[in-house]
This record gives structure tokens, sequence and C-alpha cells, in this order.
């Protein structure tokens, strides 16, 4: 075997450098504390990546970003499942959601959110550090944004739906457009309702009504 030796190098401050701004249209910027503040949009929210998943830059993310500029926060309970950055309960938040619960089960996910909240000057948002067995409480939640992978999400759909309140809507994402077939089959059988989907670049975000 032949190894060669390479040098130390801070690879999260590599990655960090070549992180670039997200926009959302003109709704909304995504930029790190290191980007130059720009003008023209309705929301701004910012990102100390750190390699936590849900920078904005993936499909998914998007999507359900975009979707949030349609739906109506106002005094709304929100959950941020697989919240990642923290950047869609972020965006709740700046949106007018009365409360809203950011869970992950990756520790490193959980303090990154945490930096996030104090980065955007958040005081509505509660942190947790785990998986869907956190979702104790039943008919809580409003609105439910999970954007995770289409396993984890048909595995815990059940627990979701409970933690909903009647009516409440669910905006799942993370699966490819050839997967909405299989969640909704698993939505269905728990009692979600099929509302719409939307695509982009063969990722899809599907919503969903607690029946």
């Amino acid at each position: 075997f032949f190894f060669k030796e390479i040098e130390d190098e801070n690879w999260n401050a590599e990655w960090e450098k070549s992180f670039s701004p997200i926009y959302i249209d003109k709704q909304c910027i995504v930029r790190a504390p290191f980007h130059a503040k720009e003008e023209g949009f309705e929301q701004e929210i910012i990102i100390n990546p750190q390699m936590s998943f849900g920078t904005g830059h993936h499909q998914t993310t998007y999507l359900i970003m975009k979707a949030m500029f349609g739906i109506d926060f106002e005094n709304k309970s929100v959950l941020d499942m697989g919240s990642g950055t923290g950047i869609l309960a972020i965006l709740a938040e700046k949106l007018g959601c009365k409360q809203a619960v950011a869970i992950d089960i990756d520790e490193w996910a959980y303090h990154n959110t945490k930096d996030n909240l104090v980065l955007n000057d958040c005081k509505k948002i509660t942190v947790q550090e785990g998986g869907a067995e956190l979702l104790i409480e039943s008919n809580k939640y409003d609105i439910v944004l999970a954007n995770i992978n289409r396993n984890i999400l048909t595995q815990d759909m059940k627990q979701y739906v409970k933690s909903m309140k009647q009516g409440a809507s669910i905006y799942m994402s993370g699966f490819y457009v050839s997967d909405v077939d299989i969640v909704t089959k698993f939505a269905t059988q728990n009692g979600l309702e099929y509302e719409n989907q939307q695509e982009r670049e063969g990722w899809a975000m599907a919503r969903y009504k607690k029946i």
C-alpha cells in the first residue's frame, strides 16, 4: 500500500468558503454571517452552515421554504421535524408563528440550530435532540414541516399525525417525485388526505391534511 500524508486543513472552514447565498425569488435570502447584507427581500435568514443539512441549497429545503410563503402562520404552532440548521423553524417564526419546535436526531444539528436562533434573534423556537419518540403530545401542532427522507417519513408518520391538530397540514419532502405515491399510501393509512405537490429537479414536496 502507498500512503501519502496530507497537510492538516480545516475542512469545515474550506467548505464554508464555498457556501453561497440562497435566493427564494425576492421573498427570502439565506446568507452566512460572512456574506454582505443584501437589500430588497421580504425576509433574511442568517445561517452559520457548519455542514449541517438544511442550508437551503438542497431542492427539498427550497421547495418547503417557497411553499411557506403561501401559509398563514399567524397564531399557529409549528413542528420542524429533522430540522438540520433550523432554517424552516426560523422562517416560520419570521412569518409570524406563535411557537415552533425544532427536532433533529443529530447532535451537531441540535447545537447548530441553537447558534442560528441567536443569529436570527428568534424567541419562539424550542430545540430538541432526538427523533419521533419526542412527539409525546397529541393534537399540538397546526403545521408540520418534515424534510427528512422517504424511509424515516413513512416509518414515523404515525407519530407525526398523532401530534397534529384536526385539520392541520403537514408538508413533507426529502424524496423523489417517483416516491410520492409511496409516501401518499402511508399518509392515507394514517389519516391524512393528499392535497398537492410541488417538484424541483426531480425532487418533490407533498402537502397533506389531517382529516
